[in-house]
């Protein structure tokens, strides 16, 4: 199955079919209690945000320390596997659809985010399947002076430095979130650009489609995203995603021309 979608991805129509796929289901509307015009879709969506993991809050802890010991691991053990990291990511991702799909706003009841929800859930069962299918081959890390300049970027979201304070999105750089930020883990939007980070090292030696899929919804939500920065109160969270939309970026690159190198040789 492996090798199968291994060729199938060389296909020209796999990633844009699948792309496409993806998009639609970003675009699909939240469900809420209470009814909204179409235009107010985006404030449905952030009044979500703002509240969907405050109940979640105290489990940042063991994400941070789980993703350092897994990274440590990486790095030390010569013979380490993707597997672990695969199905880690995977999990994760899950857990991120199941908590940031669902709340209760004080403007429209009880939401559910159907669009992230379907996209997260297919991440996790994409990145499981690599693990339990492949990811048996031993990793080794593969960083180049560039990539030390997108580091920042994943140390950054991985520290999520924010408050917010009547419903304005500050800064706070109190050193103790490295450990207990609550949105690396539980947020898409800031643990995935550490993921991208530590696959862009570890490539080729990764699961290439998994990955450049990963990639592009990555580049979606943080263009989806960008809205932030026009609005003063939210400004500060527009910054937060920047990690996100960088490394997106640089992860299709760099799988992009993993791709065209591969059809080349066929």
């Amino acid at each position: 199955m492996k090798i199968s979608l291994a060729k199938l991805s060389q296909k020209k129509m796999f990633y844009p079919t699948i792309f496409f796929i993806f998009l639609i289901f970003s675009f699909l509307p939240p469900i809420t209690q209470e009814p909204y015009s179409p235009e107010n879709t985006q404030q449905v969506i952030i009044q979500l945000l703002m509240v969907a993991i405050k109940p979640y809050e105290a489990f940042g802890i063991p994400f941070h320390i789980a993703t350092i010991i897994l990274v440590g691991w990486i790095l030390i053990d010569s013979t380490a596997s993707g597997r672990p990291l695969f199905i880690f990511m995977g999990v994760n991702f899950i857990i991120i659809a199941l908590v940031q799909s669902f709340g209760t706003t004080e403007l429209y009841g009880e939401v559910i985010h159907i669009g992230s929800l379907v996209t997260f859930i297919l991440l996790g069962i994409l990145w499981i399947w690599a693990g339990v299918t492949g990811g048996t081959e031993s990793l080794s890390t593969n960083i180049q002076w560039h990539h030390l300049l997108l580091l920042p970027f994943a140390v950054f979201s991985f520290w999520a430095p924010y408050q917010v304070k009547e419903n304005v999105v500050l800064p706070d750089f109190n050193p103790a979130l490295l450990l207990t930020s609550p949105d690396y883990g539980l947020t898409f939007c800031l643990t995935a650009p550490v993921f991208l980070y530590l696959l862009l090292i570890l490539f080729p030696k990764i699961n290439i489609p998994a990955y450049r899929i990963t990639a592009f919804n990555g580049l979606l939500y943080a263009l989806f995203n960008i809205t932030h920065w026009f609005n003063p109160d939210t400004r500060w969270m527009g910054v937060l995603h920047l990690p996100l939309l960088v490394l997106s970026i640089a992860t299709l690159i760099q799988s992009r021309n993993r791709n065209i190198s591969l059809k080349k040789k066929h």
